[in-house]
């Protein structure tokens, strides 16, 4: 259980899951209609794209594909663990992420297919910079396991074992937060068409600032 989750934990999710609601909106909205944050619908296009789709587009899939574990890679390298610790440089990365969101906005301005695979290795990239923190698996790029590890837990609280209140509120405020920043990139993208993608690159570099003065401040205490 999640007894003494740092409130910084459930802040950071927060915002890391709206950006990637923001993100996934104006890619269903902008890039040919597909999501970007994860690669369920991404791969099921792969797979019926070798019979009913040319090369080129079956290529166009796989490399979404390859851009997001490229991502991953990256934090996987720089981390070298998933599991969530303060003092990591989460702040590097987080800022390397929206230095891939604000190059994908050039080349999807000039109509490249070069901005689909940046800002998908942004979200690898993002998945990947937390994997689990005290037993709970954390995802803000995509909602499929939050809402089944809920269902999971209500099922056993129907069969009498104690509920984590605090690792159903993680859960509840990165569904929230998902929600909401697909609200707000709708919005955005109706505005601003591919230069919405400024708004996640700005969150994700003010958050790499706020947790580098966090970090720094808890370490001298």
């Amino acid at each position: 259980m999640i007894t003494k989750l740092p409130r910084w934990v459930e802040y950071g999710s927060f915002v890391l899951a709206l950006v990637a609601g923001l993100i996934n909106s104006i890619g269903l909205l902008g890039f040919k209609h597909q999501a970007v944050s994860h690669l369920s619908g991404t791969a099921t296009l792969l797979g019926t794209g070798m019979i009913t789709a040319n090369f080129s587009d079956v290529l166009h899939l796989a490399l979404v594909i390859l851009s997001f574990v490229m991502g991953s890679v990256i934090s996987g390298y720089f981390l070298r663990s998933g599991a969530l610790k303060l003092g990591r440089n989460y702040s590097g990365l987080l800022a390397l992420e929206a230095m891939f969101i604000l190059g994908s906005v050039y080349f999807l301005v000039e109509g490249s297919v070069q901005g689909n695979y940046l800002v998908s290795a942004a979200c690898g990239l993002q998945n990947a910079l937390v994997t689990t923190y005290s037993g709970a698996v954390i995802r803000t790029t995509h909602l499929t396991g939050i809402f089944t590890d809920l269902g999971i837990m209500f099922g056993a609280r129907l069969r009498g074992q104690p509920f984590d209140k605090r690792k159903a509120s993680l859960f509840i405020l990165i569904i929230i937060g998902f929600i909401s920043g697909g609200t707000l990139g709708a919005c955005f993208f109706n505005q601003l068409n591919f230069y919405a993608l400024y708004i996640p690159a700005g969150i994700c570099l003010l958050l790499a600032f706020s947790y580098s003065i966090y970090s720094a401040k808890v370490s001298r205490a």
